[in-house]
């Protein structure tokens, strides 16, 4: 990178994107319109930034449909803050800094993720436990992870795994997921309404 240039001007160098005079202007119109919530206003905004925010949000995760998301998320966000949008100010600077936060959110959370992929803990057997229940403790297992792979989303997985297996506080992870706690909470409940659902076969032995 070119010493002395931002990430996102260097961005706009090598991409040959930086707007026109005219097409600063256009934004600038189109963001006053969108501060007072018009749709065609975001709309053509949307049209005009969506391939470059997209092409370089690919470039970093190289994963085409979380790229799609998190676009998605970046223009969700711009359209949510709206009011506070500053239409003297660059669009596109605005719209590369929240995709790229998206993005390292995203590494942080795929490394999280990464990191519990696999982790249910196996039962610990004695000698001289009885065959029969080390087979049963066995089953429960497979069972315990292929419902945890299985049933449970993504971001539930990883909020139930974090408190049942790490042993972290619902605030720990609400701020490490950038959720609140009542959403961690709430993923935490229907993650045990789900296993309860998937081992009452065992537990009604």
């Amino acid at each position: 990178m070119v010493a002395g240039l931002s990430w996102i001007s260097y961005f706009a160098l090598t991409t040959g994107i930086w707007c026109r005079v005219e097409d600063q202007a256009s934004d600038m119109r189109l963001m006053e319109k969108l501060r007072d919530s018009d749709m065609e206003a975001f709309r053509a905004l949307f049209d005009r930034y969506q391939p470059i925010i997209f092409r370089q949000v690919l470039f970093h995760t190289g994963q085409t449909d979380l790229s799609h998301d998190i676009v998605q998320e970046t223009f969700v966000r711009i359209w949510e803050h709206r009011a506070n949008l500053r239409p003297h100010r660059s669009f596109l600077a605005l719209a590369l800094r929240i995709s790229g936060n998206l993005v390292l959110d995203a590494a942080k959370h795929r490394k999280v993720r990464e990191r519990l992929e696999g982790e249910v803990p196996r039962p610990v057997l004695s000698e001289g436990d009885d065959p029969h229940e080390a087979l049963q403790l066995t089953m429960l297992e497979e069972e315990l992870a292929a419902a945890i792979k299985g049933e449970l989303g993504e971001k539930c997985r990883t909020v139930f795994l974090l408190s049942r297996f790490e042993g972290m506080k619902i605030r720990e992870i609400a701020e490490l997921l950038g959720l609140s706690p009542k959403t961690v909470e709430n993923q935490i409940n229907h993650a045990l309404k789900v296993l309860r659902r998937r081992l009452r076969r065992y537990v009604e032995q």
